[in-house]
Protein backbone atom coordinates (compact mmCIF):
# COMPACT_ATOMS: atom_id res chain seq x y z
CA UNK A 1 0.00 0.00 0.00
CA UNK A 2 1.64 3.59 -0.87
CA UNK A 3 2.63 5.86 1.68
CA UNK A 4 -0.84 8.29 1.70
CA UNK A 5 0.09 11.94 0.75
CA UNK A 6 -1.17 14.99 2.87
CA UNK A 7 -2.57 18.27 1.02
CA UNK A 8 0.43 20.36 -0.21
CA UNK A 9 -0.44 23.67 -1.58
CA UNK A 10 -0.76 24.71 -4.73
CA UNK A 11 2.44 26.64 -5.95
CA UNK A 12 2.31 30.76 -4.15
CA UNK A 13 0.23 32.86 -6.68
CA UNK A 14 -1.32 29.38 -8.26
CA UNK A 15 -5.19 29.79 -7.58
CA UNK A 16 -5.17 26.18 -8.85
CA UNK A 17 -7.23 27.33 -11.82
CA UNK A 18 -4.92 28.31 -14.45
CA UNK A 19 -5.04 27.15 -18.10
CA UNK A 20 -0.76 26.46 -18.71
CA UNK A 21 0.48 26.03 -22.12
CA UNK A 22 3.62 25.21 -23.75
CA UNK A 23 4.99 27.65 -25.66
CA UNK A 24 7.82 28.24 -28.58
CA UNK A 25 10.67 29.31 -27.46
CA UNK A 26 10.41 27.01 -24.21
CA UNK A 27 8.86 29.07 -21.73
CA UNK A 28 5.64 28.47 -19.74
CA UNK A 29 2.46 30.77 -19.23
CA UNK A 30 -0.37 30.55 -17.37
CA UNK A 31 -3.65 32.33 -18.20
CA UNK A 32 -6.02 32.99 -15.61
CA UNK A 33 -8.73 31.08 -14.98
CA UNK A 34 -12.33 31.95 -16.24
CA UNK A 35 -14.95 30.81 -13.89
CA UNK A 36 -18.03 29.20 -14.82
CA UNK A 37 -21.50 30.44 -14.95
CA UNK A 38 -23.83 30.00 -12.27
CA UNK A 39 -26.10 27.81 -14.17
CA UNK A 40 -26.42 23.82 -14.63
CA UNK A 41 -28.09 21.71 -17.34
CA UNK A 42 -31.66 19.63 -17.52
CA UNK A 43 -31.76 16.04 -17.78
CA UNK A 44 -31.64 16.37 -21.73
CA UNK A 45 -29.93 19.33 -22.34
CA UNK A 46 -30.51 21.08 -25.79
CA UNK A 47 -27.73 20.32 -28.47
CA UNK A 48 -25.85 23.40 -29.33
CA UNK A 49 -26.29 23.78 -32.62
CA UNK A 50 -22.62 23.25 -35.25
CA UNK A 51 -21.33 21.73 -37.97
CA UNK A 52 -20.98 18.06 -37.56
CA UNK A 53 -20.98 17.17 -40.95
CA UNK A 54 -17.44 15.79 -41.99
CA UNK A 55 -16.17 18.84 -43.70
CA UNK A 56 -12.63 18.29 -45.36
CA UNK A 57 -9.82 20.66 -43.90
CA UNK A 58 -6.86 21.16 -46.26
CA UNK A 59 -3.81 20.37 -44.11
CA UNK A 60 -0.19 20.43 -44.99
CA UNK A 61 2.58 17.21 -44.25
CA UNK A 62 5.69 19.09 -42.15
CA UNK A 63 8.98 17.54 -43.29
CA UNK A 64 10.10 14.24 -42.21
CA UNK A 65 -7.06 4.17 -19.19
CA UNK A 66 -9.64 1.03 -16.84
CA UNK A 67 -9.01 2.44 -13.47
CA UNK A 68 -10.53 2.07 -10.26
CA UNK A 69 -12.34 -0.79 -10.77
CA UNK A 70 -15.10 0.50 -8.37
CA UNK A 71 -13.77 3.37 -7.14
CA UNK A 72 -15.00 3.26 -3.96
CA UNK A 73 -14.45 6.85 -1.40
CA UNK A 74 -14.78 7.27 2.29
CA UNK A 75 -16.22 10.75 1.44
CA UNK A 76 -19.67 10.99 1.42
CA UNK A 77 -21.20 10.51 -2.01
CA UNK A 78 -22.85 13.22 -3.06
CA UNK A 79 -23.73 13.63 -6.27
CA UNK A 80 -23.74 16.79 -8.16
CA UNK A 81 -27.28 17.64 -10.26
CA UNK A 82 -28.30 19.44 -12.51
CA UNK A 83 -31.77 21.91 -12.44
CA UNK A 84 -31.27 25.34 -14.09
CA UNK A 85 -32.03 25.83 -18.13
CA UNK A 86 -29.09 25.07 -20.26
CA UNK A 87 -27.16 28.29 -21.40
CA UNK A 88 -28.57 29.52 -25.16
CA UNK A 89 -27.67 27.63 -28.50
CA UNK A 90 -25.67 30.66 -30.06
CA UNK A 91 -23.31 28.54 -32.13
CA UNK A 92 -21.25 25.73 -32.15
CA UNK A 93 -18.64 26.20 -29.75
CA UNK A 94 -19.95 30.16 -28.31
CA UNK A 95 -20.88 28.47 -24.92
CA UNK A 96 -17.35 26.79 -24.22
CA UNK A 97 -14.65 29.28 -23.36
CA UNK A 98 -11.63 26.80 -23.08
CA UNK A 99 -11.49 22.87 -22.95
CA UNK A 100 -9.31 21.43 -21.13
CA UNK A 101 -9.75 17.40 -22.45
CA UNK A 102 -10.93 15.57 -24.47
CA UNK A 103 -12.05 11.64 -24.52
CA UNK A 104 -13.39 8.59 -26.56
CA UNK A 105 -16.27 6.85 -24.52
CA UNK A 106 -15.44 3.30 -25.64
CA UNK A 107 -18.79 2.08 -24.65
CA UNK A 108 -19.94 3.64 -28.09
CA UNK A 109 -17.45 5.82 -29.53
CA UNK A 110 -18.91 9.08 -28.27
CA UNK A 111 -16.38 12.14 -27.89
CA UNK A 112 -16.67 14.09 -24.92
CA UNK A 113 -15.29 17.83 -24.01
CA UNK A 114 -14.44 18.67 -21.01
CA UNK A 115 -14.54 22.73 -20.30
CA UNK A 116 -14.58 25.97 -17.96
CA UNK A 117 -18.78 25.30 -18.40
CA UNK A 118 -18.43 21.42 -17.84
CA UNK A 119 -18.83 18.28 -20.30
CA UNK A 120 -20.06 18.48 -23.41
CA UNK A 121 -21.02 15.63 -25.51
CA UNK A 122 -20.61 15.80 -29.25
CA UNK A 123 -23.94 14.95 -30.95
CA UNK A 124 -25.17 13.13 -34.40
CA UNK A 125 -27.53 16.36 -35.07
CA UNK A 126 -24.72 18.55 -35.63
CA UNK A 127 -23.47 20.45 -32.06
CA UNK A 128 -22.27 19.86 -28.56
CA UNK A 129 -24.63 18.84 -25.88
CA UNK A 130 -23.96 19.89 -22.40
CA UNK A 131 -25.02 16.56 -20.33
CA UNK A 132 -23.07 17.48 -17.11
CA UNK A 133 -24.02 20.08 -14.26
CA UNK A 134 -21.80 23.60 -15.00
CA UNK A 135 -18.24 23.16 -13.29
CA UNK A 136 -14.78 23.62 -14.35
CA UNK A 137 -13.13 20.61 -15.54
CA UNK A 138 -9.00 20.93 -15.53
CA UNK A 139 -8.22 17.37 -15.74
CA UNK A 140 -9.88 14.87 -17.24
CA UNK A 141 -9.64 11.06 -18.49
CA UNK A 142 -11.82 8.44 -19.62
CA UNK A 143 -11.30 5.32 -17.27
CA UNK A 144 -13.31 2.60 -19.37
CA UNK A 145 -17.15 2.40 -20.58
CA UNK A 146 -19.33 5.49 -19.41
CA UNK A 147 -16.36 5.60 -16.20
CA UNK A 148 -14.58 9.26 -16.44
CA UNK A 149 -12.45 11.00 -14.13
CA UNK A 150 -11.79 14.32 -13.26
CA UNK A 151 -10.84 17.55 -11.21
CA UNK A 152 -11.45 21.29 -11.24
CA UNK A 153 -13.60 23.33 -9.28
CA UNK A 154 -17.55 23.10 -8.63
CA UNK A 155 -20.12 25.58 -9.96
CA UNK A 156 -22.31 27.78 -7.57
CA UNK A 157 -25.10 24.98 -7.79
CA UNK A 158 -22.94 22.04 -7.58
CA UNK A 159 -22.69 20.32 -3.88
CA UNK A 160 -18.72 19.89 -4.44
CA UNK A 161 -15.71 21.00 -2.48
CA UNK A 162 -13.60 24.04 -3.39
CA UNK A 163 -10.92 22.38 -5.31
CA UNK A 164 -13.54 18.97 -6.10
CA UNK A 165 -10.25 17.00 -5.53
CA UNK A 166 -10.17 13.65 -7.69
CA UNK A 167 -14.32 13.33 -8.85
CA UNK A 168 -15.72 10.46 -10.96
CA UNK A 169 -18.65 9.61 -13.29
CA UNK A 170 -20.02 6.32 -13.96
CA UNK A 171 -22.74 7.66 -16.35
CA UNK A 172 -21.12 9.29 -18.88
CA UNK A 173 -20.50 12.51 -17.38
CA UNK A 174 -24.25 12.99 -16.34
CA UNK A 175 -23.29 12.63 -11.95
CA UNK A 176 -20.46 12.96 -10.60
CA UNK A 177 -18.98 11.68 -6.84
CA UNK A 178 -16.36 12.57 -4.79
CA UNK A 179 -13.34 10.01 -4.73
CA UNK A 180 -10.66 11.46 -2.57
CA UNK A 181 -8.08 14.92 -1.79
CA UNK A 182 -11.99 17.06 -2.28
CA UNK A 183 -10.52 20.85 -0.81
CA UNK A 184 -6.80 19.72 -1.19
CA UNK A 185 -6.41 19.02 -5.25
CA UNK A 186 -6.69 20.71 -8.35
CA UNK A 187 -5.48 18.25 -10.96
CA UNK A 188 -4.63 20.17 -13.87
CA UNK A 189 -3.18 17.12 -15.63
CA UNK A 190 -4.52 13.65 -15.03
CA UNK A 191 -4.41 10.12 -16.89
CA UNK A 192 -5.15 6.70 -15.99
CA UNK A 193 -4.46 3.21 -16.73
CA UNK A 194 -5.55 -0.34 -15.30
CA UNK A 195 -3.16 -0.06 -12.56
CA UNK A 196 -3.82 3.46 -11.32
CA UNK A 197 -4.05 6.90 -11.91
CA UNK A 198 -1.28 9.52 -12.09
CA UNK A 199 -2.07 13.24 -11.65
CA UNK A 200 -0.36 17.02 -11.15
CA UNK A 201 -1.56 19.17 -8.98
CA UNK A 202 1.71 21.46 -7.80
CA UNK A 203 3.26 17.93 -6.95
CA UNK A 204 2.71 14.89 -9.56
CA UNK A 205 1.04 12.02 -7.12
CA UNK A 206 0.17 8.30 -8.05
CA UNK A 207 -2.33 6.59 -6.11
CA UNK A 208 -3.42 2.96 -6.96
CA UNK A 209 -6.65 2.81 -6.27
CA UNK A 210 -7.66 6.65 -6.05
CA UNK A 211 -7.62 7.08 -2.59
CA UNK A 212 -4.05 6.84 -0.97
CA UNK A 213 -1.38 9.13 -2.58
CA UNK A 214 2.28 9.24 -2.58
CA UNK A 215 4.14 12.20 -4.34
CA UNK A 216 6.37 11.81 -7.04
CA UNK A 217 9.08 13.70 -8.55
CA UNK A 218 9.16 15.27 -12.25
CA UNK A 219 12.09 17.56 -13.61
CA UNK A 220 9.57 20.26 -15.18
CA UNK A 221 6.07 21.02 -14.43
CA UNK A 222 3.44 18.59 -17.05
CA UNK A 223 1.12 20.39 -19.22
CA UNK A 224 -0.42 17.17 -19.92
CA UNK A 225 0.41 13.43 -19.19
CA UNK A 226 -0.49 10.34 -20.63
CA UNK A 227 0.12 6.92 -19.93
CA UNK A 228 -0.13 3.24 -21.62
CA UNK A 229 -2.93 0.73 -21.02
CA UNK A 230 -0.58 -1.09 -18.54
CA UNK A 231 0.67 2.04 -16.61
CA UNK A 232 4.21 1.40 -17.02
CA UNK A 233 4.99 3.91 -19.36
CA UNK A 234 3.99 7.93 -19.39
CA UNK A 235 4.46 10.63 -21.11
CA UNK A 236 4.85 14.58 -19.78
CA UNK A 237 4.86 17.17 -22.07
CA UNK A 238 6.69 20.19 -20.87
CA UNK A 239 8.06 23.55 -21.25
CA UNK A 240 11.47 21.84 -21.38
CA UNK A 241 10.55 19.24 -23.88
CA UNK A 242 9.12 15.42 -24.06
CA UNK A 243 9.76 13.52 -20.78
CA UNK A 244 9.35 10.04 -20.40
CA UNK A 245 8.94 7.24 -17.77
CA UNK A 246 9.62 3.48 -17.96
CA UNK A 247 8.38 2.64 -14.16
CA UNK A 248 5.11 4.29 -14.02
CA UNK A 249 6.29 7.76 -12.99
CA UNK A 250 9.14 7.00 -10.53
CA UNK A 251 11.76 8.24 -12.61
CA UNK A 252 11.99 10.22 -15.91
CA UNK A 253 14.31 11.35 -18.79
CA UNK A 254 13.80 13.74 -21.82
CA UNK A 255 13.27 11.90 -24.97
CA UNK A 256 16.57 13.30 -27.59
CA UNK A 257 15.21 14.53 -30.51
CA UNK A 258 11.15 14.52 -29.35
CA UNK A 259 9.06 17.71 -30.90
CA UNK A 260 7.99 20.30 -28.64
CA UNK A 261 4.62 18.74 -27.60
CA UNK A 262 1.68 20.73 -25.95
CA UNK A 263 -0.82 18.01 -25.08
CA UNK A 264 0.18 14.17 -26.12
CA UNK A 265 -2.12 11.19 -25.80
CA UNK A 266 -1.62 7.37 -25.83
CA UNK A 267 -3.54 4.81 -27.50
CA UNK A 268 -6.25 2.55 -25.49
CA UNK A 269 -3.48 -0.53 -26.53
CA UNK A 270 -0.50 -1.02 -27.96
CA UNK A 271 2.34 1.50 -28.52
CA UNK A 272 0.34 4.43 -30.35
CA UNK A 273 0.72 7.69 -29.40
CA UNK A 274 0.11 11.07 -31.09
CA UNK A 275 0.74 15.25 -30.00
CA UNK A 276 0.34 17.84 -31.21
CA UNK A 277 3.17 21.00 -30.86
CA UNK A 278 2.14 24.44 -30.25
CA UNK A 279 1.84 25.32 -33.48
CA UNK A 280 -1.21 22.80 -34.50
CA UNK A 281 1.09 20.46 -35.69
CA UNK A 282 0.27 17.09 -35.83
CA UNK A 283 2.71 13.80 -34.49
CA UNK A 284 2.63 10.41 -34.07
CA UNK A 285 4.75 7.67 -32.20
CA UNK A 286 4.09 3.84 -32.89
CA UNK A 287 7.27 3.45 -30.44
CA UNK A 288 5.80 4.61 -27.47
CA UNK A 289 7.03 8.13 -27.16
CA UNK A 290 10.99 7.15 -28.21
CA UNK A 291 10.56 8.50 -32.54
CA UNK A 292 8.31 10.41 -33.68
CA UNK A 293 6.78 11.27 -37.29
CA UNK A 294 5.25 14.50 -38.84
CA UNK A 295 1.24 14.40 -39.76
CA UNK A 296 -0.63 17.16 -40.57
CA UNK A 297 -0.45 20.39 -40.05
CA UNK A 298 -3.76 22.02 -38.62
CA UNK A 299 -2.69 25.88 -38.01
CA UNK A 300 -4.11 26.95 -34.64
CA UNK A 301 -3.04 26.71 -31.07
CA UNK A 302 -4.07 22.95 -29.65
CA UNK A 303 -5.97 22.57 -26.22
CA UNK A 304 -6.29 18.67 -25.88
CA UNK A 305 -5.86 15.71 -28.20
CA UNK A 306 -7.15 12.11 -27.65
CA UNK A 307 -6.48 9.09 -29.71
CA UNK A 308 -7.68 5.78 -30.28
CA UNK A 309 -7.81 2.62 -32.22
CA UNK A 310 -10.51 2.10 -35.00
CA UNK A 311 -11.53 0.17 -37.71
CA UNK A 312 -8.75 0.33 -40.65
CA UNK A 313 -6.13 3.12 -38.62
CA UNK A 314 -5.80 5.24 -35.41
CA UNK A 315 -8.33 8.02 -34.42
CA UNK A 316 -6.72 11.53 -33.75
CA UNK A 317 -9.29 13.75 -32.55
CA UNK A 318 -7.64 17.08 -31.89
CA UNK A 319 -9.76 20.68 -30.13
CA UNK A 320 -7.49 23.59 -31.42
CA UNK A 321 -8.39 27.77 -30.13
CA UNK A 322 -10.78 27.06 -34.03
CA UNK A 323 -12.69 23.74 -33.86
CA UNK A 324 -12.56 19.89 -33.30
CA UNK A 325 -10.87 18.26 -35.70
CA UNK A 326 -10.74 13.97 -36.51
CA UNK A 327 -8.69 12.00 -38.10
CA UNK A 328 -9.44 8.61 -39.20
CA UNK A 329 -5.96 7.90 -41.01
CA UNK A 330 -3.59 8.03 -37.98
CA UNK A 331 -3.11 12.22 -38.18
CA UNK A 332 -2.21 12.64 -41.79
CA UNK A 333 -5.80 14.27 -43.05
CA UNK A 334 -8.41 15.56 -40.36
CA UNK A 335 -12.19 16.60 -40.96
CA UNK A 336 -13.86 18.94 -38.84
CA UNK A 337 -16.60 17.95 -36.53
CA UNK A 338 -17.20 21.23 -35.19
CA UNK A 339 -16.11 24.68 -35.73
CA UNK A 340 -18.17 28.70 -34.87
Amino acid sequence: MPARHRASPLPPGDPGGGCPRIALPHSSHRTPRTRSTAVTPPAQAPAVPGSRRRRAVVVALLPAAVLLGACASEAPQQRATSSAPAPSPASALADISHVHGVGVDPADGSLFLATHEGLFQLTDGGGAALVSPVMDLMGFSVAGPGHFLASGHPGLEVDLPQPMGLIESTDSGRTWSPVSRQGQSDFHALTTSSVGVLGYDGDLLRSGDGQDWEQLSIPSEPHSLTTSSDGQLVLATTAQGLLRSADAGSTWSAVDGAPLLQVVDWADDGMDVAGVDPSGAVWTSSDGGISWTAGAALGSEPQAVAVSSAPGGLRVTVVTTAAVLESSDGGRTFDALLEP
